[in-house]
């Protein structure tokens, strides 16, 4: 099938386009990049022979979007031509949408979220009520990594298969999850230290893990703080190892006995009704320097080796950010592997992100790989159980228990008092909170930052969580582009190129000739998010269409195929 995009303003970061373009797909694929305007026959079109004539309208239409882009055409030296497609091009395609007035960019990536559960009858949950990858898609998503946080709701590569096999809203990568390994192995106590044979078959799954697929490992270091250096470098280890650093790995037999069961990380390895449902499903301102800077001349590192990924979840936050992202980095120190820090204004957004912007940057100029991403809220989600809440957290926030909001269960959208704090923590430590306790001026210093790109930290329990699950990538723009705080270029860069480059992904986040046509379509001076605390599911406004492999996937908000999403792997 093919299909024109037809007179949009392109933003494609990767490929340093800002210009007005027509975009060709045909089977899944950008085919052509056309100058606007191409006028020729069909034949000479699908060649590449074509010539630009100009056309009395288009550059009034121009600077409306720009406009609204925050971008001045003439100040950046941006050239948009008064041309038109020509009937015959268009009479080429099997279907034609006409972009005029709005920006066409590269599918949203999402390094950072939590992906939806595998139900009873072994299918990844996909109601649109509930679930969270149908949010992704609706906000111009279009590639979305899981595993983050030292979490998987099953078997990672397995899970892949999942994808694979039913199709899904979006895109999926996954990470292996270090915690999720760490039971599997034996190790259920999150306070204590993992025995010397757990490490070891921590190692082990997660070898398997990479072997099906993964694109690197997550730690979720704040949620096992038994967990040590010693132990992150096992499996630390076997990412260099993959990537052919020519470290040595402990051990070499199959797993036998690890990874074979699909239980969430931080539950005992008994049960496992819902896995044997997988089991059978296995059969800059514009060009700034700023810009220029955080992707790192994007075309330079593709260059590389491909190299996993290791992001964490740190030890600590607030004044204790700095050791415990200090700690984290000690792995790049050790075995050279590609870092991630997650979801930093939940982490230095007390106050201390100025201090901590520097730090990592300090690190990266002496030959450090490490970035970070964040989302564009003050407030953070975690389960009411976790150790975040352990006894000083009110202290270390410098709040009381009425900054803390419930996201569902029996006191859904109420703050917390000290009596229903303690009776949550107690009978539904797996519930939800929003804790209403970061800095605004942090978070929007760090999304501002070189080497930060935007992840949602989406994540969803029976449809209730924090807004960001369905708003974070519209609120970039709405919220940082349409105010002046950023421009659209390094906003579009932040949630495309960049993402994809730290991944490894070559085929995602830019519209090259030949990459995987993921593409979202939107109008800068509508696109908004709409989610809020009260109903976090809320789909944004202002995204007319979201292609992924070239097809229709979400227009007008609406999710109109959920099932074109495929796996990423490495």
């Amino acid at each position: 099938m093919k299909i024109l995009i037809k007179g949009g303003f392109m933003v494609d970061p990767a490929n340093e386009i800002c210009s007005r373009q027509d975009i060709l797909i045909e089977d899944g694929k950008v085919s052509r990049i056309l100058a606007a305007g191409v006028v020729g026959t069909a034949a000479a079109a699908a060649e590449g022979h074509v010539d630009v004539r100009s056309h009395e309208v288009g550059l009034e239409e121009t600077e409306r979007v720009s406009a609204a882009a925050g971008i001045d055409i003439r100040n950046d030296s941006v050239e948009m031509p008064k041309t038109k497609v020509s009937p015959a091009v268009d009479a080429a395609a099997d279907m034609v949408i006409d972009a005029a007035g709005r920006v066409v960019c590269p599918g949203f990536v999402d390094i950072h979220m939590h992906e939806d559960p595998v139900g009873e009858d072994g299918r990844i949950v996909s109601d649109e009520r509930t679930a969270i990858f149908p949010c992704m898609l609706r906000m111009g998503v279009t590639t979305a990594i899981g595993g983050n946080c030292g979490s998987n709701a099953c078997d990672p590569a397995k899970y892949l298969d999942l994808v694979d096999r039913d199709g899904a809203p979006v895109n999926v990568g996954m990470l292996a999850g270090h915690n999720y390994y760490r039971a599997k192995a034996g190790c259920t106590d999150k306070y204590a230290p993992a025995s010397a044979e757990q490490i070891r078959r921590i190692g082990l799954g997660v070898r398997e893990a990479l072997a099906g697929g993964c694109l690197g490992v997550s730690y979720g270091i704040r949620y096992a703080p038994g967990m040590d250096l010693e132990e992150m470098t096992a499996s630390a280890r076997e990412c260099a190892a993959a990537a052919g650093e020519g470290l040595p790995r402990e051990g070499s037999q199959k797993v036998s006995g690890v990874g074979s069961r699909c239980e969430r990380s931080g539950e005992s390895a008994a049960g496992g009704s819902r896995c044997e449902g997988v089991q059978k499903a296995a059969g800059e301102s514009l060009r700034s320097e700023k810009t220029l800077e955080m992707t790192g001349t994007v075309e330079a590192k593709a260059k590389r080796q491909h190299r996993f990924l290791l992001a964490a979840h740190i030890r600590d936050d607030t004044a204790q950010v700095f050791a415990s992202a200090q700690e984290f980095m000690e792995l790049g120190r050790r075995l050279g592997v590609r870092l991630q820090i997650s979801h930093i204004g939940s982490m230095a957004g007390f106050g201390q992100m100025e201090e901590f912007l520097a730090m990592v940057e300090t690190e990266r100029a002496g030959g450090m790989d490490v970035a970070c991403d964040c989302y564009p809220y003050d407030a953070f989600c975690t389960e009411i159980g976790a150790t975040t809440y352990d006894d000083g957290w009110m202290e270390r926030y410098r709040c009381g228990y009425d900054a803390v909001e419930m996201c569902g269960g029996r006191y859904k959208g109420q703050r917390l008092t000290k009596e229903t704090f303690g009776e949550m923590r107690r009978d539904d430590p797996d519930a939800l909170t929003v804790a209403h306790v970061m800095k605004s001026r942090d978070i929007e210093m760090a999304l501002t930052a070189p080497g930060v790109m935007l992840g949602s930290d989406g994540i969803l329990d029976h449809g209730q969580g924090h807004p960001r699950a369905a708003g974070a990538f519209p609120r970039l723009i709405a919220s940082y582009v349409r105010t002046g705080k950023m421009g659209l270029y390094d906003a579009v860069a932040r949630m495309t190129a960049v993402p994809a480059e730290r991944l490894g992904l070559e085929n995602k986040g830019r519209l090259s000739v030949g990459a995987d046509a993921d593409i979202v379509i939107f109008d800068p001076e509508r696109i908004a998010d709409r989610a809020t605390f009260s109903e976090p599911l809320l789909a944004p406004v202002g995204i007319d269409y979201v292609l992924i492999g070239g097809e229709i996937a979400a227009k007008d908000g609406r999710v109109v195929n959920g099932r074109l999403g495929r796996a990423v792997r490495a």
